[in-house]
């Protein structure tokens, strides 16, 4: 009813979860270590005589190489979804991701609220519901010490190696050579994670991006990982957390903790979801 006691019309009737509150938010941060060389590819390297068919993506105000903040999410999404033996129902260009789409229910969605991956990597703006997105993956770039190591070496390229491989004929044994571009291994990237709270039951939702770590490390990111490249390490993994007052109020120090390792974060799953519920002053409040 409004002001005059009037049912709400069509046009401006709204769904009972139209509601998005920011309760807090999570912030991740840490080292993306490449253990193998990483190549993440960008654009062709154009028409010139002797440039590179196969580069890697670069930041174009330092030619440094990156890793994008959509490759990383892409890929813990798709690890998330695998672990849990989703659907992939839902098409972009030649791939398919999952997506949690109608199953309308006074206002609700049942199986988008249960599923463990939409409401933390997000559903098409156009899909119902069409909620936030609770996990931002930023662009992750060289570490200053990185930068610093990658320029002493005699690289092939700025920052990056040329790796050879060959495809073999199995008739003639002919082989058929050809060259990609990688960040060498050893190379570490800062990475950032902001993880919204909307709802006290995303705390417990949290734990899927802390899962998706462990499976990225156990796979490969970015391209040739079958063959080698790839593997990467999470390292001084640090957890901070900035309840809604605090964007009113500031404080000097925001409640943290900092973990060596995935598998340091992992062993501690009750504790810290108990501390973040702590933190972000959403203790005793039902899930």
């Amino acid at each position: 009813m409004d002001s005059e006691g009037r049912a709400p019309t069509s046009a401006t009737a709204r769904p009972a979860n139209r509601n998005a509150t920011i309760l807090g938010r999570i912030r991740l941060t840490g080292i993306v270590r490449a253990i193998t060389g990483l190549r993440i590819g960008g654009a062709a390297g154009g028409l010139a005589i002797g440039a590179l068919d196969n580069p890697v993506v670069r930041d174009p105000l330092t030619n440094q190489p990156y890793v994008p903040g959509s490759s990383l999410k892409g890929k813990l999404r798709s690890l998330s979804e695998r672990i849990e033996g989703l659907t992939t129902n839902w098409r972009i260009n030649n791939v398919y991701i999952h997506v949690c789409a109608g199953d309308r229910q006074d206002g609700r969605n049942p199986t988008y609220d249960n599923c463990p991956v939409c409401p933390v990597f997000g559903v098409p703006g156009d899909q119902y519901p069409s909620a936030p997105t609770r996990l931002v993956v930023r662009d992750a770039f060289l570490t200053e010490s990185s930068v610093r190591e990658l320029e002493a070496l005699r690289l092939d390229l700025p920052y990056s190696e040329i790796k050879w491989e060959a495809a073999i004929d199995r008739v003639t044994s002919a082989a058929v050579p050809r060259q990609v571009e990688r960040v060498p291994a050893g190379a570490a990237f800062a990475c950032e994670m902001v993880y919204t709270l909307y709802e006290p039951r995303d705390v417990d939702r949290f734990w899927t991006v802390a899962r998706a770590l462990a499976l990225l490390e156990d796979d490969y990111l970015g391209s040739y990982g079958s063959r080698g490249s790839g593997k990467v390490r999470f390292e001084n993994l640090t957890l901070s957390v900035r309840p809604r007052p605090h964007y009113d109020q500031p404080v000097a120090q925001l409640p943290q903790r900092t973990f060596d390792s995935v598998d340091a974060l992992l062993a501690a799953r009750d504790d810290v979801l108990a501390w973040l519920r702590e933190a972000a002053g959403l203790a005793g409040q039902a899930g």
